[in-house]
């Protein structure tokens, strides 16, 4: 992207610059003056060996009613923040006493320079006084004996929480199968109806009529509840094996179509058998509707009578033949698979409901887009729940938070220009893939007087961008400043490119950060899709993580 770049540089006038210092020496003497009262900073030593932690105190005193916000994150650069301790507070009458400690340590020795905090009491912002920091190296005994320097030791990538989440996953879907077997597909067992049901038609019938004789019945006199008991059980025989609508038919209609029966040589019942049971069943009529009261030895001997009438049907009922024998299966075997296939539908039914009502509710609290991304995979949204690194590329350290480390390339530098910069740069992607980040920092060796004008430089990122293949490129430009207070120019916009693999033009944003101090420019560019949140939270990331440091640091 930087192949063919051009920076061009102009001399900034005298007068300009003189105004912009007097302007920046007012606003920090104002501020130095506002927050003299208000803030204070200090530190519990000046002088520490590399690794030692000194404390970093920050006191506010300020009104009941302000909200204080301190620093937050790496904002001591140089001095790496190890630890941030909780809000001291004391109350004096109206105001509060704020302090605020941070434990800071460094690992190289040099004199270091803790940066001006940023402070915000209420609607303003206050900042503290820059503080001088002495590292200083350990004094090595050199007369113990000296060891040969250990191997490389692969260290394993920290695992993330994944684990717990397939474990909870695996628990419901575990949960939710045992319910489903428990309540559909398990053979329970048989309730004391279910068991009679199962039972042939004749036995059922004379279990009934054991269970008659148990009764109270004949004891409480009870003779209507008997004989309805009575002739149902009768009744529901014939029903089963003889006649089909026996338990609707009134006694004459019942009594007539087993007559007709007879007559046709369909049942091989004797006349005193119909006999026998058209006088019980009109008895019945009589006890149920009439009220007669027949007595308690008459029903015994009735309920004998339509015991040996059951026999007798039995034995007057033809054989069933071989292909009854093998429809009556048939039809067996189609009910066992009609319930089969409603366990079936009944478990995918459940399974279905359960899922959908599943992802509506996830879809209403996190949003549809956001399940069916996880659920189906986005590029963008993996790079954003990855594991990010932080590092720093280059001299000065360019300090950047990015999904994926930055590799280090050599851009090829045209042979008459060799002798006036030299540059390094890191990289992952390219501008002509839908993800990339680039930290490029070039120092000009023989500027002299001039300056490093970033609207020109901007402009020549522009057209190696176009060189490179972009299109249609929308330019729009803004100041930028880093959390550590590292001033810079933003240009940002649109651009379109050629998909290497598809051939098609797929739409996307950039990002370019320059920052300028004395000889060197630095530039951090970024590519993203267009219209990917995903994407955009990406970059707003990596944006609010930028740090620079000083050359002379």
């Amino acid at each position: 992207m930087i192949n063919d770049l051009r920076f061009m540089h102009c001399i900034s006038k005298a007068e300009k610059s003189f105004k912009r210092s007097l302007l920046l020496s007012c606003v920090f003497v104002f501020l130095s003056l506002v927050s003299y009262s208000q803030v204070s900073s200090t530190i519990d030593s000046t002088s520490i060996k590399i690794g030692e932690q000194i404390t970093y105190h920050i006191q506010v005193e300020t009104d009941t009613t302000n909200l204080v916000v301190f620093p937050e994150g790496q904002t001591f650069s140089p001095l790496e923040m190890i630890e941030s301790y909780d809000i001291d507070t004391l109350k004096k009458k109206d105001k509060y006493n704020l302090v605020k400690k941070y434990g800071l340590t460094q690992f190289d020795s040099g004199a270091y320079t803790i940066p001006r905090q940023k402070i915000i009491i209420g609607d303003k912002t206050f900042f503290t006084d820059s503080l001088k920091v002495e590292v200083n190296n350990v004094v090595v005994d050199t007369t113990q004996g000296l060891y040969d320097i250990k191997p490389i030791i692969g260290v394993e990538k920290s695992g993330s929480n994944w684990w717990k989440y397939l474990l909870l996953a695996l628990l419901i879907i575990g949960a939710i199968a045992f319910l489903l077997y428990w309540f559909i597909w398990r053979k329970k067992p048989l309730s004391e109806d279910e068991k009679i049901a199962l039972l042939p038609p004749y036995d059922r019938a004379k279990l009934a009529l054991r269970k008659l004789d148990e009764s109270p019945y004949l004891e409480n006199k009870n003779l209507k509840d008997y004989y309805s008991d009575l002739t149902f059980i009768i009744r529901k025989y014939l029903d089963e094996k003889v006649y089909d609508k026996a338990l609707e038919s009134t006694t004459d209609e019942l009594i007539s179509r087993l007559n007709l029966l007879k007559e046709g040589n369909q049942v091989d019942l004797s006349h005193d058998d119909i006999k026998n049971l058209e006088s019980i069943l009109k008895r019945a009529d009589l006890v149920k509707f009439a009220k007669s009261a027949p007595d308690v030895e008459l029903a015994k001997i009735d309920r004998d009578t339509i015991d040996v009438e059951i026999d007798h049907v039995k034995e007057a009922l033809p054989e069933p033949t071989e292909e009854e024998k093998l429809l009556d299966e048939k039809y067996r075997e189609e009910q066992e698979r009609k319930k089969k296939r409603k366990k079936i539908w009944l478990t995918v039914g459940i399974s279905i409901f359960l899922l959908l009502a599943t992802l509506t509710g996830l879809s209403i609290k996190y949003g549809f887009d956001i399940v069916k991304d996880t659920i189906i995979g986005h590029d963008s949204k993996e790079l954003l729940e990855g594991d990010w690194v932080r590092s720093e590329y280059g001299f000065p350290p360019v300090t950047i938070t990015t999904p994926k480390v930055l590799k280090r390339f050599d851009l090829p530098v045209p042979d008459e220009m060799k002798s006036q910069i030299s540059m390094t740069s890191f990289l992952y992607g390219s501008i002509l893939d839908p993800f990339s980040v680039m930290v490029n920092t070039t120092t000009y060796k023989n500027l002299g007087d001039k300056k490093i004008d970033l609207q020109q430089t901007s402009e020549g990122s522009i057209k190696g961008m176009e060189q490179q293949g972009a299109q249609d490129i929308v330019v729009l430009r803004d100041k930028f400043k880093t959390p550590n207070g590292a001033e810079g120019l933003k240009t940002y916009g649109t651009l379109k490119t050629n998909n290497l693999l598809t051939q098609k033009t797929q739409e996307g944003n950039y990002v370019l950060l320059q920052f300028v101090s004395e000889n060197i420019l630095q530039q951090i560019i970024i590519s993203s899709p267009r219209d990917d949140k995903y994407a955009d939270q990406i970059v707003e990331r990596i944006l609010n993580s930028v740090e620079l440091k000083p050359a002379d640091e």
